[in-house]
């Protein structure tokens, strides 16, 4: 197939992108500052000759959007916003404008859409969108309010003969440098990964083998369009998370941190407490009810399997 990925060079870009060649598909990546055969330059904006890349092709992929590893001021928000929405947007035209429309559209979104809870799961089903939940900072609703936009610019778009899909996804806990899993391990690793804030919020994952395989799963079933979760069946709370990622590398002991200790944390990383301290408890009914099966379902085995695959990369380095 020709799979066009919008904003693929990122994290998940660069999973994606791997997998998917090494499938024999022919990957296209546009970004912004093309420097690599296969890559296309967009702005994320406006149409231009880059739509050439997406008439004609079998799948997008979008996964255009600034990233949330930053400070959650109301600058960094917009840019959120804006890049996600617009992005969305533009690649809706394109498609539309397309002689050969690819047959499906995978709309990159988030967990975050769903409510801090911890009584229950959410699935797409039954879940409960956040944004109006007590006790938590204001600003959090506008993370969920960026999760709405991104899914309703997908879905406004006039795309008949395109199947469309909103990728509900929870962090990709991939071995490569710099992702999310790269700095839970090296908090880990220096002794300091251990319950933030008490550590009973829920944290939802998927192991990256399952996400390209929940990718593809999702490409081939024609069946299946709008929101889908792409979670592990087993979230957990974070300081059970944690204590399994110690195992996983064999560190006895994580200190704790409390709330304002995050705060002070998350600054010093330019992040924010929000990517901590929500209870993100999700859970992918459309995926097990169409019959997708996890490889690595459960924590304790993805995070030693994540752990081995960091060390045979450092080992081989």
């Amino acid at each position: 197939m020709k799979i066009v990925i919008p904003g693929g060079t990122g994290q998940v870009g660069t999973i994606l992108r791997r997998a998917l060649s090494a499938a024999s598909h022919e990957v296209v990546v546009l970004t912004r500052r093309p420097v690599r055969d296969g890559e296309v330059q967009w702005d994320g904006v406006t149409r231009g000759p880059w739509t050439a890349a997406v008439d004609g092709s079998d799948v997008v992929i979008n996964l255009a959007g600034r990233s949330v590893s930053c400070r959650y001021t109301p600058a960094n928000l917009q840019a959120m916003m804006d890049s996600r929405v617009d992005s969305a947007r533009v690649v809706g035209e394109a498609i539309a404008a397309a002689a050969r429309p690819p047959r499906v559209w995978l709309q990159m979104s988030t967990a975050t859409v769903y409510a801090h809870r911890f009584d229950a799961p959410n699935d797409e089903a039954r879940g409960v969108v956040g944004g109006s939940e007590p006790g938590v900072p204001g600003y959090w609703a506008y993370s969920v309010e960026i999760a709405k936009a991104w899914e309703r610019a997908q879905e406004q778009a006039e795309t008949p003969g395109t199947r469309k899909v909103a990728l509900r996804s929870a962090m990709v806990m991939s071995p490569d440098r710099g992702g999310v899993f790269d700095v839970l391990l090296r908090l880990a690793r220096l002794g300091l990964g251990g319950p933030v804030a008490g550590g009973a919020q829920y944290l939802s994952w998927i192991h990256d083998l399952d996400f390209v395989r929940a990718v593809e799963f999702l490409v081939e079933r024609s069946d299946l369009s709008g929101p889908v979760n792409l979670a592990a069946p087993a979230p957990l709370p974070q300081r059970a998370f944690m204590r399994e990622l110690r195992a996983a590398w064999g560190v006895p002991v994580g200190l704790p941190a409390t709330k304002w200790m995050a705060e002070l944390g998350a600054f010093a990383m330019r992040s924010d407490t929000e990517l901590l301290l929500k209870s993100r408890r999700v859970v992918p009914g459309r995926l097990l009810d169409a019959g997708f099966a996890f490889d690595h379902g459960e924590w304790r085995g993805a995070a030693d399997d994540l752990v081995r695959r960091v060390r045979g990369a450092r080992a081989g380095s």
